[in-house]
């Protein structure tokens, strides 16, 4: 489902809460195929699918999440000091280039919400992957262990070696 679909969700089919009470099988039928808005006195309720609900409702949630790590991105490109206690205060440890990438990414993947089942996994897993990274660049054990010198030791070929 894409958020596409649900562009004409109030050119839907209006049902008095009346026809609702007399015919009900006949409007859950409709509500099957499109959204249904149902009527009383000044009130209106959208009878839809939970299904078209779930995806509604984790649309705007996902979305608000994406607009939130790209506000921050081009925040810090424009110089902004952005603390850690911020959710994407993580975002802060990339540099420029990177940053430019991210927002890139992450853009592309918003983008694959009207043709992708699996936009929002995508997302999730674009942001995951960079929160993952964030953290290796700011572990100081990281940072020790990819800046040691090692103690290498060239391995001999086991036709060189002697038998024990």
């Amino acid at each position: 489902m894409s958020i596409g679909t649900f562009g004409n969700i109030y050119s839907d089919e209006l049902i008095t809460a009346t026809e609702l009470n007399r015919q009900p099988g006949r409007v859950l039928d409709k509500a099957l195929e499109r959204p249904v808005t149902i009527t009383r006195n000044d009130q209106s309720f959208a009878l839809l699918r939970r299904e078209e609900v779930t995806f509604l409702v984790k649309a705007a949630t996902q979305s608000k999440a994406v607009f939130e790590a790209l506000t921050v991105a081009f925040s810090l490109l424009l110089g902004k000091e952005i603390g850690f206690e911020h959710p994407y205060g993580w975002l802060s440890v990339f540099e420029e280039d990177d940053l430019q990438d991210f927002i890139k990414e992450l853009s592309e993947g918003f983008r694959l919400i009207d043709s992708s089942t699996t936009a929002w996994e995508i997302i999730d897993a674009i942001i995951h992957e960079w929160h993952e990274s964030a953290v290796a660049i700011a572990s100081p054990e990281l940072a020790d262990a990819f800046s040691a010198e090692t103690d290498e030791v060239p391995l001999k070929s086991p036709s060189t070696q002697s038998a024990v």
